[in-house]
């Protein structure tokens, strides 16, 4: 979803689930966020809200959208993390070429399992888990909550420009997930990120890190599954205080 750096600029945050509200018990069924101009708020919120009562994973009767104007000037430009597709015969080799690419940014075999199995055993995972890329730790304390990562969006020059150069890959889906990507990896003390959808249609997932881009391989899960979510692997002398405050707060725009 691309939009312009403006004079008012809103962060737009949609979060949903059936069963009441998350915090009472309600199963996750969808969440989505971006920047947007004031003229394109009306739209993008409705487009939030029918993403959320049209979705594979069930029928949300608790939907929830926060628009707050943030500072346009404060912004912070940062350009698209490089994107590798990868293609595996099934989940199992898909998962292994993740661990390989996980080894090569540092990541250890401990926390690479560890990332793998929460990911794995979850199914209502809202936000990511921010784990020790040396221990498989997890160091947050917000259970499914998790850490959701915010304010962020592209300019419309760099949107329209990515998309053209990058035809075959230009989803919503991927480009939505390149925000994310690539604001994370430029986080403080963030490592490396492992993720892959929850929606139980989709398939691929993803690492990625600064130096090596964001990598998708498909499949890393088996259609039908609803496990998924995003573990952060962050460095020993983590700041967590101010790796999350980044995160969730740091305005992030693509250029």
């Amino acid at each position: 979803m691309g939009d312009i750096v403006s004079e008012e600029l809103y962060s737009i945050r949609m979060r949903a689930a059936e069963g009441g509200p998350h915090e009472q018990g309600g199963f996750h069924i969808s969440g989505g966020e971006t920047l947007t101009s004031k003229q394109k708020v009306a739209e993008t919120a409705r487009t939030l809200v029918q993403k959320a009562l049209k979705h594979s994973r069930g029928d949300a009767d608790f939907i929830q959208v926060v628009i707050e104007k943030v500072s346009a000037d404060n912004h912070m430009p940062i350009t698209p993390l490089p994107v590798l597709s990868v293609a595996a015969k099934n989940r199992e080799e898909g998962r292994l070429r993740a661990a390989e690419y996980l080894r090569s940014f540092g990541v250890s075999e401990q926390a690479i399992i560890s990332g793998m199995q929460l990911l794995q055993d979850h199914t209502n995972l809202r936000g990511a888990a921010i784990l020790s890329a040396s221990t498989g730790k997890r160091l947050d304390d917000r259970g499914e909550r998790g850490v959701r990562v915010t304010r962020m969006g592209w300019s419309q020059e760099a949107y329209n420009s990515w998309c053209a150069a990058h035809p075959h890959v230009s989803s919503s889906r991927i480009t939505e997930a390149l925000v994310l990507a690539t604001k994370v990896a430029h986080a403080p003390f963030v490592q490396a990120e492992l993720c892959w959808s929850d929606d139980p249609e989709y398939v691929t997932g993803y690492v990625a890190c600064r130096e090596m881009g964001y990598v998708r391989i498909n499949p890393l899960k088996e259609r039908g599954d609803f496990s998924g979510g995003r573990i952060f692997f962050v460095q020993d002398d983590v700041n967590l205080d101010q790796c999350i405050s980044f995160l969730e707060q740091r305005i992030v725009m693509l250029v």
